[in-house]
């Protein structure tokens, strides 16, 4: 049995697994679809830089925006895309535009955590239920750098290891996040901070988030999840909601 990756939603097709063994999709040209792409540094400016089809390069992240025949006018998806060949084109997801870190121009997106994170669980013998991750920012005595709040189905056989192969990893992922880790320049080694079993469900259910449709937000690029979290168990409420 062979199973293929589609790419649609309400608002239109747009790709499809056109290779057994690839997980890349072919973008579909032809149905009534005008596509429009931001690089994700700029997603949030007021007049961001938008560029058509033909200006796209690979390996670069871009935000999904489309009009359509349907009367959708510059509609951005909230999805986050890389090409991985221009003749054909061919795409694939790398994650949501509003889950990302980019506090320090290192434009860490949701693919390239999730497979730092693989290496790093299987290097220790470890399992992941659920993680969030954002920013420390800098200070005047501390420099910038990332903190990964991560909740363990089995714990990491050694947690210093598996901080530095997450840190190793993540900097193959991506050249930016490793240029900024250079030296401890930029950003400095990142934190783990172990959650108990149970948390990111109690924390869904007080934001009203439990249910099928809706997902643990994996990245930000500020510290408002990591701060609820927090606060959470500082006030005692998840131990409490533990029990």
């Amino acid at each position: 049995m062979n199973y293929l990756e589609t790419y649609n939603a309400s608002e239109g097709f747009f790709g499809i697994q056109d290779r057994l063994g690839e997980k890349d999709m072919l973008l579909m040209l032809d149905y009534g679809i005008y596509y429009e792409f931001i690089p994700l540094a700029n997603v949030n400016d007021d007049q961001p830089k938008t560029l058509s089809l033909n200006e796209v390069t690979l390996g670069e992240v871009y935000a999904l925006v489309i009009s359509t025949n349907a009367g959708l006018w510059r509609y951005q998806l909230g999805d986050s895309v890389m090409f991985t060949s221009i003749d054909p084109y061919r795409l694939r997801i790398t994650g949501r535009t509003k889950h990302f870190m980019n506090a320090f121009g290192e434009e860490v997106v949701i693919d390239n955590a999730v497979a730092a994170l693989e290496v790093a669980c299987a290097e220790t013998s470890a399992t992941i239920s659920d993680f969030t991750a954002g920013p420390v920012y800098i200070g005047q005595t501390n420099k910038g750098r990332h903190e990964w709040f991560i909740e363990f189905q089995e714990a990491p056989s050694d947690i210093d290891k598996f901080r530095v192969v997450l840190d190793q990893a993540l900097q193959r992922e991506n050249t930016d996040y490793q240029s900024k880790r250079a030296y401890n320049l930029a950003l400095e080694e990142p934190l783990i901070r172990i959650l108990p079993k149970g948390t990111f469900y109690k924390w869904m259910k007080k934001r009203g988030k439990l249910g099928g449709q809706n997902k643990v937000p994996r990245l930000s690029n500020n510290r408002e999840y990591l701060d609820e979290i927090n606060s959470l168990i500082e006030t005692g409420y998840l131990a409490e909601e533990l029990h």
